[in-house]
């Protein structure tokens, strides 16, 4: 038996590819028989006449055929159908190739049937559908109503939940699983569930866009959300937040809301708020005070703190532990500087009130033991004397003389120094306005138990 050679075989393989790639094959779906395995060109004619007359739209398409090759006739009311008659012709057995010479109709009324009728059989399928959209709408509502029976409980978000604000976010997340959860359910007794594969995707898209548009608010939120779980500061703490100093009014899903000793409202963005250094003043009661005096260079600097630091002491609203202190800061130029500090309980005692009080008090103790408080001096040197009538020495007299109230002596008792109550009552009246939208809340975990 002889085999044939390399050339020969590789030629007869090629050969049989193309009877099996042939046109006909090439069609989508499978030839469409026309009973024999060798057909005539009017076999095939009246075959694909058959198919044509047998499907709506194709009834005025008619077909010659001549050596295999099928040209097609007339006009269609669409595009649409001249690739479906082409198609269809393509299938029939023994069809080398399709020449459509169809036209589309361009009468109106002609345009305009496929389209009515379209729509009545839509129509008509609507109307048949209406008793499952009701199933559908039925059950996606049930499924919503639980979510919103659920949500609506305190119990059990109360519980999980580190404070109001958290609690009702998770109720909105629990609302909206339960819309997604009913919306599923209803498309899929529609047999519909593809449909929101499209939403979900458009949704997507569409807010990842709406994201980077408020990016600023999404961040405020997020900040809002954290800053309430973490509590740093609680209603009417007395804080700084880098540059602004104030009482807190209240914590919103935007800003940090602060009143300052002048009255003033400052709005502060959460995101600026989450990512800044925090000074909370409220925190801690006990809160140290400084000020600084200037002693004469040659006086005796170590009896200077002893007398400065005992009348520190000596003051009802200082407190005793931890105690008073005082230390020399600086030498300058014409005087030496010394630092005095006490403690002070901001429950009962105003921080500014004490802070003047007590400095008064050590300038006026050191003054009276004999220290003197110099200024700076400063050397004038006049190339002519400048000549004074009688009236310009009388003033010049006048001024350099002590008198009036500016000479009286002072008092050595400490002035009032309770904390002032009108700021704080300005911060309660508006936390009542604002409480519902409030997120701090008193009875939860602060950032730093206490």
């Amino acid at each position: 038996m002889q085999f044939p050679s390399r050339p020969r075989l590789a030629l007869l393989v090629f050969l049989a590819f193309l009877g099996v790639a042939s046109p006909v094959a090439a069609q989508q779906g499978e030839a469409i028989s026309t009973g024999r395995e060798t057909v005539s060109d009017a076999e095939i004619d009246a075959r694909i006449e058959g198919i044509l007359d047998e499907i709506d739209g194709l009834q005025a398409v008619s077909a010659t055929v001549r050596a295999g090759v099928v040209t097609l006739h007339g006009s269609v009311a669409e595009a649409s159908l001249r690739d479906q008659a082409t198609e269809l012709a393509n299938r029939v057995n023994g069809v080398v190739a399709v020449s459509n010479e169809i036209s589309e109709a361009t009468s109106v009324s002609e345009r305009l049937t496929p389209v009515y009728d379209r729509l009545a059989q839509r129509a008509l399928r609507t109307v048949g559908y209406l008793p499952l959209f009701a199933v559908a709408a039925v059950s996606g509502a049930l499924v919503f109503a639980g979510g919103l029976f659920i949500a609506g409980r305190d119990w059990p978000w109360r519980r999980v939940a580190p404070n109001a604000f958290i609690a009702d976010l998770l109720r909105q997340l629990v609302r909206l699983a339960f819309l997604v959860l009913g919306a599923v359910l209803a498309l899929d007794i529609l047999d519909a569930t593809a449909f929101l594969g499209t939403i979900l995707g458009a949704a997507g898209i569409a807010g990842l866009a709406i994201g980077f548009a408020v990016r600023d608010t999404v961040e405020n939120y997020i900040a809002s959300i954290l800053l309430s779980i973490r509590q740093p500061f609680r209603p009417k703490d007395y804080i700084l937040i880098e540059s602004y100093e104030g009482f807190v009014i209240g914590l919103t899903s935007r800003a940090t809301i602060l009143l300052d000793h002048d009255g003033n409202h400052i709005r502060i963005p959460n995101a600026t708020v989450f990512k800044s250094n925090i000074t909370n003043f409220s925190r801690n009661p006990q809160r140290r005070f400084l000020f600084r005096l200037g002693v004469d260079a040659e006086s005796n600097l170590e009896r200077a703190l002893a007398v400065g630091t005992e009348q520190l002491r000596k003051l009802d609203f200082v407190l005793a532990d931890p105690r008073a202190d005082a230390w020399i800061e600086e030498v300058g130029d014409s005087n030496v500087v010394l630092t005095f500090a006490g403690w002070i309980d901001q429950k009962s005692t105003d921080f500014v009130k004490a802070r003047s009080e007590a400095m008064r008090l050590v300038k006026l103790r050191l003054e009276e033991t004999g220290f003197t408080l110099p200024e700076p001096i400063y050397r004038l040197r006049f190339d002519t004397p400048p000549s004074l009538d009688g009236k310009q020495a009388a003033a010049v007299a006048d001024v350099s003389k002590p008198g009036g109230e500016a000479g009286a002596p002072e008092t050595k008792n400490a002035s009032d120094t309770t904390p002032d109550t009108a700021v704080v009552q300005k911060v309660d009246a508006e936390r009542a306005e604002a409480a519902p939208k409030d997120l701090l809340d008193d009875s939860a975990p602060n950032e730093i138990p206490g």
